[in-house]
């Protein structure tokens, strides 16, 4: 049997020390997480990045390089499998009066101490780890990428 893991874009941005993250509301709990998500049909990874970003937090922002790729399976569900690609880049415009998208509360700036005193809210460890992977110096060009149109 063939095996697929969902593929998911993530955002890694700076300013000044702290990082961008959402607060959203999943299965009845409040977690943070970078702004990430699916990539959906027909959609480079750029692509998803930078929608999942203004769809989360009302920011746009352009990738400057790839920090990781990372392989996690869902915790109490065997069949589920997350590719994440991670990307450091900018925000460069706030659309402050965007809807975001179901299910997030907020989008916040908090530095690596408070994110790590949040550790029992994070989605995933890979919030911290993408960030500890960023701190320490894991950058990869984004014409590592190829994206064919169909």
């Amino acid at each position: 049997m063939q095996w697929k893991p969902n593929t998911t874009v993530a955002a890694l941005a700076e300013n000044q020390g702290r990082y961008l993250l959402v607060e959203e509301n999943i299965d009845d709990r409040l977690v943070f997480n970078q702004p990430a998500g699916h990539l959906e049909n027909n959609e480079s990874l750029i692509d998803a990045v930078k929608r999942e970003v203004l769809e989360e937090t009302a920011w746009e922002f352009e990738p400057k390089f790839l920090t990781g790729i990372y392989l996690y399976p869902k915790p109490n569900d065997s069949s589920i499998t997350y590719l994440r690609f991670c990307f450091y880049g900018h925000c460069i415009k706030h659309h402050e009066n965007n809807t975001l998208d179901d299910g997030i509360v907020q989008a916040v700036w908090l530095d690596r101490e408070q994110i790590q005193q949040q550790a029992n809210r994070l989605r995933s460890p890979m919030v911290l780890t993408c960030i500890d992977d960023y701190l320490s110096g894991q950058q990869y060009p984004l014409d590592l990428l190829h994206h064919y149109e169909k």
